[in-house]
């Protein structure tokens, strides 16, 4: 089948902050070895909560990563975001004279779920410890879901369409969607992806609301879904930003077309209905799957969703069974650095294109007794030809989102 789109959106950078890594060869290492970073939380404020486990950014620096004028003004999901794009147009190979030569050839698109919880938390306790006055001029911005769009642009000076996603979970493949058709719509360049930071103690407080927490102590147990012994999943901080532009473009100016953002759909079946997520997914599978002009049987590797929850994990896996069969290869290494909400799905992007690459399907660490009818990828990386890839998302108030990413072997080496 043909692809419908004379412009196709091709991947041509990446930058990471994982837990298990910063920078897309130390994730891509950990991930594909199934290295698994989960540990008791150490944040400041968060000893005595009943979140015991997490996946913690421990290997970054922000002070070394990005300039103390822009430091000052935003949270710790920013000072991600911005690092992550500075990697990704590293990787893209696009110097900053793009912003000189063309400002308005490039634009950003990320998503959040909850903004900067630890930026606003500092900041009320000034206002009630201290008073008004104690409370900075950046705490009406820096809290605020959108911050990154905008300071990843103001800090660049890119001038293109910008916007942010709010679409839960999911929402880090919605803004991948709307990355790439944008390029198709004709821009040039889209700075996308999604960076989170739930861990300051505010931020703990608020998702121990979540029935679908684990409040499990031990980190080899925490988080396994698709097991019979899955308690729910466990948050993580960090996330991932992509280059996606026009692919002839890309080709053109020598650079590496990565992968091509073929198809995408997205779904709502309402908050923690998890079996009706089945139909949701499903849906927006086979959506995902016409948009992309790409039969089930080309598939050749799912990232799953992986809640972690039993109703959600039966949900998923008859889910990809009704579209794909049992025969497909499912991997969830989010088992091993956390499920860090919008940026989880775009971790799992940047885990797809880099298996497509290497042709190597990591595993799902911590996971082995599987109890449901899925060909899940464990214990070890197992090498397969990769050519296409599916990336599933849902979120905890009921978004579902599907995504599929084709092999992208052409251009500079």
């Amino acid at each position: 089948m043909s692809e419908p789109y004379p412009r196709r959106a091709a991947v041509t950078g990446m930058g990471v902050i994982a837990p298990n890594g910063v920078g897309t060869e130390t994730f891509w290492k950990a991930t594909r070895e199934g290295i698994a970073v989960l540990d008791r939380v150490t944040r400041e404020g968060c000893e005595d909560l009943p979140l015991k486990v997490a996946g913690e950014v421990r290997d970054f620096d922000p002070s070394a990563a990005v300039e103390e004028r822009f430091l000052v003004q935003t949270d710790r999901f920013t000072h991600f975001a911005m690092a992550a794009a500075d990697l990704a147009l590293e990787d893209a190979r696009l110097s900053r004279t793009l912003t000189d030569d063309a400002p308005f050839s490039v634009g950003v698109v990320t998503a959040a779920g909850s903004g900067g919880g630890e930026f606003g938390q500092r900041e009320l306790q000034q206002l009630w410890g201290k008073g008004s006055r104690f409370v900075g001029p950046y705490q009406s911005i820096a809290w605020f879901y959108a911050a990154s769009t905008g300071q990843i642009s103001i800090r660049r000076g890119f001038k293109g369409p910008c916007s942010v996603v709010a679409s839960d979970e999911a929402g880090g493949l919605d803004a991948l969607a709307h990355a790439a058709r944008a390029v198709r719509r004709g821009t040039d360049v889209i700075v996308a992806g999604s960076t989170e930071a739930p861990l300051a103690p505010y931020s703990v407080v608020c998702q121990l609301g979540y029935d679908e927490l684990s409040t499990t102590a031990d980190p080899t147990r925490a988080y396994r879904p698709f097991t019979s012994a899955a308690c729910g999943f466990v948050p993580a901080e960090g996330g991932a930003m992509l280059v996606v532009e026009d692919e002839d473009t890309a080709l053109e100016r020598g650079a590496r077309v990565q992968a091509v953002i073929a198809g995408h759909a997205a779904t709502y079946t309402g908050a923690s209905r998890w079996k009706e997520s089945r139909h949701g997914l499903v849906h927006a599978v086979r959506s995902a799957l016409d948009e992309a002009g790409c039969a089930p049987e080309e598939v050749d590797v799912v990232f799953a969703d992986a809640l972690g929850v039993p109703a959600a994990d039966r949900a998923e896996a008859l889910a990809i069974a009704d579209v794909l069969g049992t025969r497909v290869p499912v991997t969830a290494p989010k088992t091993g650095i956390g499920r860090g909400y919008g940026a989880a799905p775009v971790l799992d992007s940047v885990a797809a294109v880099l298996a497509m690459q290497h042709g190597v399907i990591p595993p799902t660490p911590n996971v082995f007794d599987i109890c449901h009818d899925l060909d899940l990828v464990t214990g070890r990386a197992r090498t397969a030809e990769l050519r296409t890839a599916l990336v599933l998302s849902r979120g905890l108030m009921g978004s579902n989102s599907a995504l599929v990413l084709r092999h992208g072997a052409t251009g500079a080496p």
